[in-house]
């Protein structure tokens, strides 16, 4: 089991400057789902976080920021209080706690791709519910509670809302009648013979800052860089770099193909009948794209990662 993370737990030193005229960026980092993508991020933005199994406190190779784990749910509740400077966490849980906090930046990745997570409402295949006003007098259950209610109420549909401690797909239809539950890729949905009836909430990542903190001029810098490189980390992705060589004879042909997406950076070879071609492009074409150019008289094809693509 995890060990309790408490709000006491947040006024450890390890949150706190390290010493007179020291600053540092009190960093909220999402335990559970989102944990091992956002590492993953920030290891491609160029910072180094590790943590052990049973600890909560991360090490990054930055001494102005100072992390701890915080469960995403709880996320926004502690960078609006100013326990935390930033942090990083859904839409969903901060509509969930209406959170009053500056988003810097929403960033478009989730558990397992670079896609939102719908929060929807489910029901058995069987059931007679088909659509928002057959909830009418139902039993739903749900981990977003509130947003649900406010949500139901705003369509004028009169239902009761429990609170599901987890398993929510197993519930219907002894326990509830519907759910409303986070599905990325609806797989989960559809193992437990569920179908969607609609889709309450679309949400993305967000870069949340304490208002205060915002107001802080070296906070606030240091806050717009670590989202620049986090930002930039994303936008490469799902983009790769290609090189090649080809005679100049051809270079018409190839730059037909390639300006069709991106404009290709060429430079002169020593041999001056050759130029070499260097162009950014979205991985998932290269796959058609490189049999073009090889045709087109293109050689010496190199396809490379990107770490990060900043505008």
């Amino acid at each position: 089991m995890e060990e309790n993370t408490g709000s006491a737990d947040l006024n450890k030193p390890m949150l706190t400057n390290k010493a007179e005229g020291c600053t540092a960026l009190k960093l909220g980092l999402p335990k559970g789902s989102l944990q091992e993508s956002t590492f993953k991020l920030f290891r491609k933005a160029g910072y180094h976080v590790t943590v052990s199994s049973r600890s909560y406190y991360p090490a990054i190779d930055d001494s102005e920021l100072q992390s701890m784990l915080i469960r995403a749910q709880e996320m926004a509740r502690y960078v609006e209080n100013g326990i935390l400077d930033c942090g990083l966490t859904g839409l969903d849980w901060i509509l969930e706690q209406n959170a009053d906090v500056v988003e810097a930046a929403e960033l478009n990745y989730a558990k397992e791709g670079l896609r939102p997570v719908k929060w929807v409402v489910a029901v058995p295949k069987d059931s007679t519910i088909n659509s928002l006003g057959d909830l009418n007098g139902k039993r739903i259950a749900t981990e977003l509670v509130g947003y649900t209610k406010r949500y139901l109420e705003k369509h004028g549909i009169n239902a009761e809302v429990d609170f599901s401690w987890g398993a929510t797909e197993v519930k219907p239809p002894q326990l509830a009648d519907a759910i409303v539950e986070l599905t990325e890729t609806g797989s989960s949905l559809r193992a437990n013979n569920l179908r969607i009836v609609e889709t309450v909430l679309v949400s993305t990542t967000r870069f949340i800052v304490n208002k205060k903190a915002w107001e802080d001029k070296w906070k606030r810098e240091k806050i717009e860089n670590i989202v620049m490189l986090l930002k930039g980390a994303l936008a490469a992705e799902e983009l790769v770099g290609l090189k090649m060589n080809i005679p100049k004879a051809a270079l018409g042909t190839l730059l037909d193909i390639l300006t069709a997406m991106h404009s290709p950076t060429v430079s002169e070879l020593t041999d001056k009948d050759w130029v070499a071609i260097e162009v950014i492009i979205e991985e998932r074409r290269v796959r058609d794209l490189i049999p073009q150019l090889k045709k087109a008289g293109a050689t010496g094809i190199v396809e490379y990662q990107l770490s990060k693509v900043i505008p």
